[in-house]
């Protein structure tokens, strides 16, 4: 038998950007106590890392624990946010302010600030469970990580909490269109969406859902069947509903035609769960805007 060296090789790759991920790695993680193994890696990446993005070389362990926590870190910060965006509903503050004011740290960065209902897909999720699973195993209990997970499960379906308030408890027979399927834009991946707890929420209080997704609705539809009707467009799922429910930041939603949106709906009534728009032209467009994290704006 001939000899053979294991090697732990994290990947860091975005759903999305996969690709540009691979051909230009912020850096490269790789776990083994190999001198072989390691000038194999080198020559393997050096293609890869020509404009001097680092190689980090390691032991296995601390390889495969970069990966998790890397994640985990990411996921807490996305819930961090989310629960000062709960706060901000309580105080009067602007989570979009707060985020502007301390994305401006260098030590805490820019990335992954922005307030909304949930952290999904299947990286973030998984890793958060594996790393706190992992914790359990060594009797270690970590308890941020079970703080995020509950968290994260909660704020989800926050959202319903505020369209229940709006129609006095009485959803039954409401119309309301959700834009967004996919648990982040520029996939079709599903896993763990927010979207799909809002849905069943909804359904178990007699709405009537309308959805659209640019990629995501025939994977939607493998799930749930037909409880919802899917709209070939953003303004097929808007007509005559009472209200719209943004659930994935797609770009394509990020400018739409609001004079359209009027016409189509009942009422201008938009729940954000990404806090697209910018609450003072809803103001002055005339919609009920109640986003995450920032003043509702009632204009009706």
């Amino acid at each position: 038998m001939s000899e053979f060296d294991v090697v732990s090789n994290p990947e860091f790759l975005r759903e999305g950007f996969a690709v540009d991920d691979f051909m230009k790695p912020d850096r490269v993680v790789i776990g083994t106590d190999s001198e072989k193994a390691r000038k194999i890696m080198s020559d393997l990446y050096a293609p890869f890392v020509r404009q001097g993005n680092p190689i980090y070389f390691m032991d296995a362990r601390s390889s495969e624990l970069t990966k998790y926590a890397a994640n985990a870190f990411l996921a807490t910060k996305i819930t961090f946010m989310n629960e000062i965006a709960n706060l901000c509903e309580k105080v009067g503050a602007n989570v979009d302010m707060i985020r502007i004011g301390i994305g401006s740290d260098s030590r805490i960065g820019k990335r992954f600030l922005f307030a909304g209902i949930g952290y999904g897909g299947s990286c973030f999720p998984k890793d958060v469970q594996a790393l706190s699973k992992t914790a359990l195993d060594y009797k270690y209990d970590f308890k941020v990580l079970t703080s995020v997970m509950e968290v994260n499960h909660e704020q989800r379906t926050i959202i319903i909490q505020k369209i229940r308030n709006y129609f006095n408890n009485n959803l039954k027979g409401k119309k309301i269109a959700i834009w967004g399927l996919a648990f982040k834009p520029d996939t079709d991946d599903i896993r763990e969406a927010p979207a799909l707890y809002l849905i069943e929420e909804l359904l178990k209080e007699g709405v009537v859902i309308a959805a659209f997704d640019p990629e995501a609705m025939n994977n939607v539809k493998k799930v749930i069947g037909d409880t919802i009707s899917f709209a070939a467009d953003p303004y097929e799922a808007v007509q005559d509903a009472d209200a719209l429910l943004i659930a994935t930041e797609w770009s394509v939603f990020r400018t739409p035609e609001f004079d359209t949106l009027a016409k189509k709906m009942k009422a201008k009534v938009i729940f954000d769960g990404r806090n697209l728009y910018d609450p003072a032209k809803m103001l002055e467009l005339g919609f009920y805007y109640n986003s995450m994290g920032r003043n509702v704006v009632n204009a009706l």
